[in-house]
């Protein structure tokens, strides 16, 4: 298991992929559903989604859970409704062998693809590079737009309405599709 973090606070992302014996598909899913069924229902579920075996998901089942916090993704996996489902999965003898689980929190997950296995982590030097890029250019441009009708509030609301644009656009807009352009050197050895 790779946990990044015990601590974190904020966001938290869980991927876990899992080979799925071949004509136990339709179980799988069926189980998937139950498991998903179960998370819905803890403080702090912010959805899941999941991939089916593909050439980019290295022909595993990916399931990617999102919590608001470490605390609540912690006590989801605790739970003994969760550890009930875990040993029917192992008791039906649906799955081959171990699970691949991966936490991820904070900039991390600016720089998650679905189709990119959880094992497969870019390197922290491109991410830093690559947030400074994109961190500069959005200042840059966010200020010459909005600079001239913002002069006259005071700095704090300045760099309040900056900075909430600037992580808006990060997370919704630019991260994701710089992410996928630049998946290759990222994710690159």
């Amino acid at each position: 298991m790779n946990e990044t973090a015990d601590n974190a606070e904020g966001p938290i992302t869980i991927t876990v992929s899992r080979r799925v014996k071949p004509g136990r598909e339709g179980d799988y899913e069926s189980w998937s559903k139950e498991i998903i069924s179960v998370g819905a229902t803890f403080p702090g579920f912010l959805g899941v989604n999941v991939l089916k075996p593909a050439r980019e998901t290295g022909g595993e089942y990916v399931s990617i859970y999102r919590f608001d916090t470490y605390a609540h993704a912690r006590e989801f996996q605790n739970s003994s409704q969760r550890a009930q489902l875990l040993k029917k999965l192992e008791d039906e003898d649906i799955v081959e062998g171990e699970p691949s689980i991966k936490h991820v929190t904070g900039l991390e997950t600016w720089f998650e693809l679905p189709e990119v296995p959880a094992s497969a982590t870019p390197s922290p030097h491109r991410m830093a590079i690559v947030l400074i890029g994109v961190v500069f250019v959005l200042v840059l441009g966010i200020s010459y737009l909005l600079g001239p009708y913002m002069q006259s509030l005071p700095l704090p609301v300045r760099v309040l309405i900056l900075v909430t644009l600037q992580v808006l656009l990060m997370t919704y807009v630019v991260m994701p599709r710089v992410t996928r352009l630049l998946k290759n050197w990222l994710y690159k050895s």
